[in-house]
């Protein structure tokens, strides 16, 4: 209620005076349910239900399957209190007033929920509450937990803005976000994780707004447009949190191998010859890449996604793609899932009921958007899919999915409010289950997403500005997303809204490729040719990093699926004891051994910090100390790379595409300062992952994982 005090109104929670009439038939004071369940233990589950209904379980596409319990946990009872503990921490409900708190295996308090009047102040926080809407009695939900003073906060999906969240307030509702420089967001994850120890994920497809702490700092309040508020919380470094969290809503298998190499791409390809041409000039000009991807040309009108070749500008579509396929590339196309009123295949959407209908239950809201909720328009949508994957396309790219209509209604039987959220999740698996089905590669190559799509990769990162701003939101939003579940992600090299300025461009591309997936795609000129020859020269020098790094690179994916990590990790995944590393966001691992630091500017050199041991330059061999600064200067290709002490880095000779790329002959790179045993991953493209160690002075492993199958070769 507001309150009046020397020229200012505040605005204070305060019990409402009753409503309700007769006071006979409604309960003002209603016992509401609620469940505390351990799922691991590591993982606690606690829902609250707004209304007087019994708690139970329901199908739900955010979770991999059947949500499992845990014994692990152990339960004491007083007039006080019921604390359970388990072998990573504890939890105490307090009875009066009414707590749930949360602490670590050591006894330290990770966080609690807060209450009315919590702490004693002159602001008004929010407390762990729901409100019940006056305008139709709805309800939704708020909450609030206790942040410590120096607690950090991470994740909530690809966000482009700073990289700890403390202080930030996020809608996370699936938007076209316009840009790498906004709030707004193509995949937002209601998960987050915390520097203290723990994380949550709120499981709704409704619109989530979490409070990190900005309206007052020692509040992060989660406000969930669920009527039901279902919270899993996980205990531990991050990236036990991160294997808690892909373990009930699954995690990343691993894309084909020959989608880790280059994907050569611009908006757009318009004709048969110009793809051909395009093609034979990457094998000319010996630029390594393995996909070439037709964006939004490929139609008789430009934008108009009617699965159709054009009959005027490719001739043989069929025979286009079988000729590619022979020099070694895939072809991936782009669609949508909107069809406007002059799409040859509107008609057939909405004559068939295939569409989301308007607040009326009748016409489409604005274009006819494909309803993925019905089974029916999903297997007319397969239909369309399959044709062109029966041409021989590798990969479909599902462009869009985040405007589904708010309003609309859809054959689920809800209305946007729960389907708006979950149409990416359920895009992404329509074009994954087709292409995984006609292909046996399961791959999209998707923008939109909610949670559990990482179970459908690939993603990538919008519509960049060719700015250094973007450049450096984009790796933010990387390592957000990896921190969000997604183990595969990627982005548009050199940025995607104008025609990439050649000095960005060329420190753009070895990001590009040392990321888990790399594409250059944008506005034309994207070819390096069309530069200059020094470009094609640098194309070449990263490119060939990335192709003779694929042994590492495979590795890496199939350990990071296997645990649920990403590929892209902040500083503080792999050091989470280092303070400092919890401060960079500028700087990556790719994967458990490799840090990279981008180069932001136009000058060749920058600060980079190394954590904790001893790193050696992967270009010029120089050692580093670490837990601390150095000014680096960039090797002949444009990037800071360097390598953990006592590494063993497996390299394959150099192939213009993966399907030419000889196996049998491995390099094993050893980056070691002194005459301790290195160590390394490798992995065949379809095998498991091998653990490699090579003693000081040694030519070969200590013990060969793959029987005498794979020749080694070891340098210094």
């Amino acid at each position: 209620q507001p309150s009046l005090s020397f020229n200012k109104v505040d605005l204070a929670f305060t019990r409402a005076q009753s409503d309700e009439f007769p006071g006979t038939e409604y309960d003002r004071d209603p016992s509401l349910p609620f469940a505390i369940d351990f799922v691991s233990p590591r993982t606690v589950r606690l829902r609250f239900s707004t209304r007087d209904v019994p708690i139970g379980d329901a199908a739900s596409l955010m979770l991999a399957g059947p949500v499992p319990s845990s014994d692990a946990w152990t339960v004491e009872e007083s007039t006080d209190a019921i604390t359970w503990t388990g072998p990573f921490g504890q939890v105490r409900l307090e009875r009066d007033p009414w707590h749930v708190e949360f602490r670590d295996a050591d006894g330290r308090p990770v966080t609690r929920t807060m209450g009315p009047g919590e702490p004693a102040t002159f602001s008004t926080p929010v407390p762990f509450s729901f409100v019940r809407r006056a305008e139709d009695m709805g309800r939704s939900t708020a909450a609030a937990f206790e942040l410590q003073y120096d607690e950090k906060l991470f994740g909530a999906g690809e966000s482009f803005t700073r990289f700890d969240k403390r202080g930030q307030k996020m809608n996370l509702s699936t938007r076209d976000g316009m840009g790498a420089q906004t709030g707004l967001l193509y995949k937002p994850i209601p998960f987050f994780l915390s520097s203290k120890g723990y994380g949550m994920f709120v499981h709704t497809s409704a619109p989530v707004t979490v409070d990190f702490g900005r309206s007052f700092d020692q509040s992060n309040v989660v406000y969930s447009g669920d009527e039901m508020l279902d919270l899993f919380v996980f205990l531990g470094e991050p990236r036990d949190v991160l294997s808690e969290y892909t373990a009930i809503t699954g995690r990343s298998p691993v894309p084909p191998l020959w989608s880790f190499g280059l994907w050569m791409s611009r908006i757009t390809y318009q004709s048969e010859a110009e793809v051909r041409d395009v093609a034979a000039k990457l094998r000319q000009y010996r630029v390594p890449a393995d996909v070439i991807h037709l964006d939004t040309g490929w139609f008789e009108t430009d934008w108009q996604s009617n699965y159709e070749f054009s009959t005027s500008r490719f001739d043989d579509p069929a025979g286009m793609i079988a000729d590619l396929g022979a020099m070694g590339f895939k072809v991936s196309l782009w669609q949508l899932p909107y069809y406007t009123h002059d799409n040859s295949v509107y008609r057939e959407v909405v004559d068939g009921g295939f569409h989301v209908r308007n607040a009326g239950g009748s016409l489409p809201e604005f274009d006819a958007t494909l309803d993925f909720s019905n089974p029916d328009a999903v297997e007319w949508y397969r239909g369309k899919l399959k044709g062109l994957l029966d041409l021989g396309v590798g990969v479909i790219k599902a462009d869009f999915g985040e405007g589904a209509p708010l309003h609309g209604v859809y054959a689920s039987g809800r209305t946007g409010w729960y389907e708006h959220n979950l149409y990416p999740l359920r895009y992404n698996q329509a074009v994954w289950d087709v292409t995984k089905e006609v292909t046996g590669d399961g791959i999209i190559w998707g923008r939109s997403a909610w949670a559990g799509s990482q179970r459908f990769p690939l993603h990538w990162g919008g519509d960049a500005e060719n700015t250094n701003s973007a450049m450096a939101a984009t790796l933010r939003a990387g390592l957000s997303m990896g921190l969000s579940g997604f183990t595969f992600w990627s982005h548009d090299v050199g940025g995607f809204v104008q025609r990439a300025p050649r000095d960005l461009y060329s420190r753009w591309l070895p990001f590009g490729a040392l990321s888990s997936h790399i594409r250059t795609h944008g506005a034309p000129p994207r070819e390096p040719w069309e530069y200059d020859p020094g470009m094609v020269e640098e194309f070449r020098r990263a490119l060939g990093m990335r192709y003779t790094l694929m042994p590492y690179i495979v590795a890496q994916a199939k350990r990071s699926s296997e645990l649920g990590h990403p590929m892209m990790r902040a500083l503080f995944f792999e050091f989470p004891d280092d303070p400092a590393s919890w401060l960079v966001d500028d700087q990556y691992l790719f994967g458990s051994s490799l840090l990279v630091a981008p180069l932001f500017s136009e000058e060749r050199g920058r600060d980079v910090y190394l954590p904790p041991g001893a790193w050696i330059d992967y270009q010029t061999g120089r050692l580093y100390e670490g837990a601390r600064w150095h000014r680096i200067e960039a090797g002949v290709i444009p990037i800071v790379l360097l390598v953990r002490d006592h590494t063993v880095l497996p390299h394959i000779a150099l192939a213009q595409s993966t399907a030419d790329m000889d196996w049998s002959a491995v390099e094993l790179r050893v980056f070691s300062s002194d005459d301790r045993v290195a160590t390394g991953l490798f992995a065949l493209p379809d095998g498991s992952v091998h653990e490699l160690s090579v003693m000081p002075g040694a030519d070969a492993p200590i013990a060969d994982p793959l029987g005498g199958a794979v020749t080694w070769r070891v340098t210094r």
